[in-house]
């Protein structure tokens, strides 16, 4: 099958499509749609690649004339000589051949009409450009951290159409913090760069095919947020970013589960139906995420902040990116190279633009202060988590989270009253552990009621039949003992819990807190 249809594909782009091509002839014909403004590059040296390029153009209904192929290294990581050589000057070439923009008249300034507003980078094409020396032509004039040059291919290949020789330091993104689709803005030279890219070809389909799935259905689950517990200091920005997010979600009707400890998710901490995952700061994977066995909701969307996340998308056990693909994620972003802490996405406002309705590509651009710079963005740009949110319970598996949705929606739009009283009839007509829980962390986390929180927690607990369910809820109710300072209690209920579920991974969980709620004494000194 698979050789079939990469046979049928090879004959589109010899032959062509007249009727397209004359769609693109002519370089004042309005964009009719983002399926007509995407360009899909793939490499010619990768037989998967071509096969990747091929099923994603088929599922987005991308013209086939919008697939290009590059001969370009298998290497992740690339010279800048073999960035301008293998993809810049040929796509340029291309570009200007086809009409898709009209360069200036001397070639050195940016262009001034773009019928391209995505581009899409298939697995196979290089990831990251490494730093150079005396590049003809660059400069720079800014702070001494920012005079760096490498890049990732994604953020640089963003800027093709401004024709600029200036490499090293970051450019500011005229895009950052718009709340206008892409397609409508005035930004001829600029593109939206995303890639398909994972561990596998078999998990780049599966997030093609998920993203599309959701699109249908909907995105249902829990946001799992994980701050640091920062206030103050130059890291503080990002803990801003997680507390936002997690107020964003709220406030549109997903449940969240925020952790504002130092440290990140235990290993074995029980969470599933997990939708939404941003977290900070680790090298590597950690978390739920190093099981095998973890995986997201799905059509997730999982990002977590560190200088190297994205230093590979290729080992599924390596920094963040390519582990959080291989679990189940069906799109994420990271740096291939330090970033520095302010010029990472904000994860707040990718978040917000992805609840109103922005694509993946407008989220992730609209939250990052520059170009030319560090990031990747991985996942279908198209990709739209919350373009349908089905208003019946019709939708498959998804009742139970319209349920709470919808009495979310009503705790901040009629008030902390209304809401409760929907979510807690809803939850009761339908015996719901989900609705119970979501209903316990907007009592803690937003009523600040604790009381009423262990009263939620204690009916989402008898609710579960899932054993990592039930655990969760046990380590919400400790958490929310201890913020009472009710300590006896809730030491009392960890040894309680540790009984429950004893040889389960949350045993493990349960272990350290019951160490950190009541640490051994120090062992007598003899003489």
């Amino acid at each position: 099958m698979k050789r079939f249809w990469i046979l049928n594909f090879a004959l589109w782009i010899a032959c062509g499509s007249l009727a397209l091509a004359q769609q693109f002839q002519n370089p004042n014909s309005k964009i009719q749609n983002e399926a007509d403004a995407t360009l899909i590059v793939y490499n010619e040296i990768d037989p998967q690649s071509l096969s990747l390029a091929g099923y994603y153009a088929e599922k987005r209904h991308i013209p086939y004339s919008h697939v290009i192929g590059l001969a370009c290294t298998m290497n992740e990581e690339i010279t800048r000589d073999e960035y301008d050589r293998m993809i810049a000057e040929p796509l340029r070439k291309i570009f200007a051949e086809r009409n898709w923009w009209r360069p200036p008249p001397t070639g050195d300034l940016p262009v001034s009409e773009n019928k391209i507003r995505y581009v899409v980078l298939m697995r196979g094409i290089p990831l990251k450009i490494a730093p150079t020396s005396n590049y003809p032509g660059d400069s720079f004039d800014g702070p001494a951290p920012l005079n760096k040059n490498e890049a990732s291919v994604d953020s640089e290949l963003a800027m093709l159409g401004f024709f600029s020789r200036k490499i090293s330091g970051p450019a500011t993104n005229p895009y950052f913090r718009s709340f206008t689709p892409f397609t409508d803005m005035k930004i001829a030279p600029m593109m939206l760069v995303c890639r398909l890219d994972a561990p596998t070809g078999e998990i780049v389909r599966r997030m093609i095919d998920d993203s599309l799935e959701t699109e249908q259905r909907g995105l249902w689950g829990f946001a799992y947020i994980d701050a640091r517990g920062l206030a103050n200091g130059p890291l503080a920005e990002g803990d801003k970013w997680m507390i936002h997010t997690a107020d964003e979600a709220r406030e549109h009707g997903v449940p969240v589960i925020l952790d504002r400890t130092e440290a990140q998710f235990a290993d074995d901490y029980p969470m599933r139906n997990a939708a939404l995952y941003f977290g900070w700061y680790s090298e590597n994977v950690t978390g739920p995420f190093v099981h095998e066995d973890f995986r997201f909701n799905k059509g997730a969307i999982a990002c977590h902040i560190h200088s190297t996340s994205a230093a590979t998308v290729r080992d599924p056990h390596q920094h963040w990116v390519a582990p959080l693909l291989a679990r189940g994620a069906a799109a994420t972003l990271g740096n291939v190279y330090e970033p520095y802490l302010t010029l990472t996405p904000n994860f707040d406002i990718f978040y917000e633009r992805l609840c109103n309705g922005f694509n993946f590509a407008e989220s992730a651009y609209a939250s990052v202060k520059v170009l030319s710079w560090m990031t990747t963005f991985v996942g279908d740009p198209l990709y739209r988590p919350f373009k349908v949110v089905p208003d019946d319970s019709s939708s498959k598996g998804a009742a139970e989270w319209i349920a709470y949705r919808d009495g979310a929606l009503s705790w901040f739009s009629d008030g902390h009253a209304a809401g409760e009283k929907k979510l807690q009839t809803s939850a009761r007509q339908m015996r719901s552990g989900i609705i119970f829980e979501g209903l316990g962390l907007l009592e803690r986390d937003n009523a600040n009621n604790p009381a009423a929180a262990l009263t939620a927690f204690e009916q989402a607990q008898q609710c579960y039949t899932n054993t990592s369910d039930a655990a969760r809820i046990a380590l919400h109710r400790i958490r929310t003992l201890q913020a009472m300072n009710r300590m006896k209690d809730a030491i009392s209920l960890t040894r309680k819990s540790l009984k429950t579920f004893a040889n389960l991974p949350a045993e493990n969980a349960l272990r350290a807190i019951e160490a950190e709620l009541a640490p051994s004494p120090a062992p007598t000194q003899t003489r």
